[in-house]
């Protein structure tokens, strides 16, 4: 396993972090012991959730995953040695979550955060990430910004002030952001500086064969701003595996249970998933294996969140950071990429 360090920090993170949104929904908490004890003996020290997983949210299963994991950290003695980071939700109509509107203020993230610390059944956490920006900007899917005069969101100076407060209490060590603009990024390093709050460590945003649109804006500040990304849906919600192709649903995967899903299973990203599946094939690859390992091998990538509803899936998935694509794998997917660019923001 490879290691990468958290920002400026002093953290050092495993290059895969296990993914945890379907525990709770799609497995169980025996199941997800399971994955958590072989990702560590695999040396996996890095573990990502949020309050409202698993996914999809509902007030039925609200905070269940954390809660696995809870069960599964009482277990143990080494939490020293395991950075934990999840997420307290952006605005949004979350009635189940929290009385009167969530948003980025004093209230919600207070509440969030003691609800998460209790779930977790830890002290403190190591990385704690706003979930998605309280504005009305464009991210889950939506490739242009479209102004509104209307829309009055927390301001980010009021949140990042917060944050601040609570990392100074000690239940929290640092702070991430998570489906991001460059714009809002460079916000809060701004006020950073400008105020000498902590620095955001990390920035949590879609990143795969099928969606690239972090190189255009984010990339150049994650290198120059030590803002690192920490990839999620390195598989395009496990399209790029193949296993969706020619109309396939599998029993049991995502895209068959939940249509909510389909971002990545349009024309476009299915001709380009082709493509990618072929490449993978001609070089002796398997193509989950190989779109994972492309995402390792950018240089702005921190860590890489993988995510499985099996063992077998975990396995492979952890055994991408072993494989180095060649320089002809490496062109062949670029030659698809500049042929069907961006086909699922």
């Amino acid at each position: 396993m490879h290691y990468h360090k958290l920002g400026r920090t002093s953290l050092t993170v495993s290059q895969i972090c296990l993914g945890t949104m379907t525990w709770g929904e799609q497995n169980t908490e025996t199941e997800a012991h399971a994955q958590l004890n072989y990702a560590i003996e695999a040396g996996i020290n890095f573990i990502d959730s949020a309050e409202m997983y698993p996914v999809p949210p509902t007030a039925r299963t609200y905070g269940r995953t954390e809660q696995y994991i809870g069960t599964w950290l009482k277990q143990r003695h080494d939490r020293d040695k395991i950075i934990l980071a999840t997420k307290v939700v952006g605005r949004g109509d979350w009635a189940y979550m929290r009385d009167g509107p969530v948003c980025f203020d004093r209230r919600n993230i207070e509440a969030a955060l003691d609800a998460s610390l209790k779930r977790l059944q830890t002290d403190y956490i190591d990385l704690y990430q706003l979930h998605w920006p309280d504005r009305k900007t464009n991210f889950f899917g939506r490739l242009g910004f479209e102004y509104d005069a209307h829309d009055h969101p927390i301001p980010i100076e009021e949140t990042h002030a917060i944050l601040d407060e609570i990392i100074k209490t000690g239940k929290v060590r640092h702070f991430g952001l998570s489906n991001e603009t460059p714009w809002g990024a460079m916000r809060y390093l701004q006020l950073s500086e400008q105020h000498g709050w902590p620095r955001p460590v990390s920035i949590q945003n879609p990143y795969n064969l099928l969606n690239r649109s972090f190189e255009i804006g984010l990339s150049e500040i994650t290198h120059r701003e030590d803002l690192g990304l920490l990839a999620y849906s390195p598989l395009g919600f496990g399209v790029l595996s193949g296993k969706y192709l020619c109309g396939n649903r599998p029993a049991g995967s995502r895209l068959t249970l939940f249509t909510r899903f389909d971002r990545y299973n349009n024309p476009q990203a299915l001709r380009a998933t082709e493509a990618y599946v072929k490449i993978a094939q001609q070089h002796n690859l398997d193509p989950a294996q190989m779109a994972l390992a492309y995402v390792n091998s950018r240089s702005f990538l921190t860590s890489n969140i993988i995510g499985a509803t099996n063992m077998e899936q975990l396995k492979a998935d952890i055994d991408s950071a072993q494989i180095t694509l060649g320089e002809d794998v490496i062109a062949a997917i670029e030659a698809v990429h500049k042929e069907i660019p961006n086909p699922s923001p």
